[in-house]
């Protein structure tokens, strides 16, 4: 499995994360429960986001490089 596929595999995960924390903290404001919880998944999917978006950039860039090298 490419670093590629693993980042955007990390990316949709994460965004899914995210959509069912935001879904969950509506739920669970309409019903009066605690939403600290939600909020702090949200805050971490947000960072899974950011660090799979970090390893495509990684991707890419290694694979400019090796495309560019002359031998």
């Amino acid at each position: 499995m490419s670093a590629l596929s693993i980042g955007a595999n990390g990316i949709t995960a994460a965004a899914a994360r995210f959509d069912y924390s935001a879904a969950k903290t509506v739920d669970d404001t309409a019903q009066g429960k605690d939403v600290v919880s939600d909020f702090v998944e949200q805050v971490q999917s947000r960072a899974a986001f950011e660090a799979s978006i970090s390893v495509v950039k990684t991707a890419d860039q290694m694979t400019g490089v090796l495309l560019n090298m002359k031998v």
